[in-house]
């Protein structure tokens, strides 16, 4: 299976605890995603968030309703931590959200391992296209919340 990777980092003017606080809580996932997904948490809001946590969300993917279920495997206050899906529309999808203090403020990290259906064709024309999309937008609206500093390029590396 071919993986695919996407790499972001935002510095935010604001403490590790605090960014930490509210990349966990789930309800601000759906305030970071772009309106075109139709995201939406089909779990309790108020779930507390710890390893083994599972979170059922419904979106859009062009157009196409996707129920997607993600599991919390690494759990590290403040420092990380990492979802995997266990039910949705990739063959494989990890994400890493790190945290680390810098001049004052947190470096928000996203590391995502993907492979997609279809293959280097599907990930070429579709895939790496709307997730450049999804998180332009969520950097844009990140910005807008939090007034960070200094932004970082996606990166997308074939493994």
């Amino acid at each position: 299976m071919r993986t695919y990777q996407l790499q972001t980092s935002l510095w935010l003017p604001q403490p590790r605890q605090r960014i930490f606080g509210f990349f966990s809580d789930p309800k601000n996932l759906e305030r970071i995603t772009p309106p075109w997904l139709h995201f939406e948490i089909l779990s309790p809001i108020e779930l507390a968030v710890d390893r083994g946590t599972r979170i059922d969300y419904r979106l859009r993917i062009r157009g196409l309703q996707i129920r997607w279920q993600s599991e919390i495997i690494i759990w590290e206050p403040p420092t990380r931590f990492v979802d995997q899906q266990t039910r949705g529309p990739y063959r494989l999808w990890v994400h890493e959200h790190t945290f680390s203090e810098r001049e004052g403020g947190t470096i928000a990290g996203d590391n995502v391992v993907y492979a997609v259906p279809g293959g280097k064709l599907v990930q070429k024309l579709f895939v790496a296209p709307d997730l450049d999309r999804i998180f332009h937008y969520r950097r844009a609206d990140l910005e807008h919340i939090f007034n960070p500093k200094k932004l970082q390029p996606i990166e997308h590396e074939g493994r």
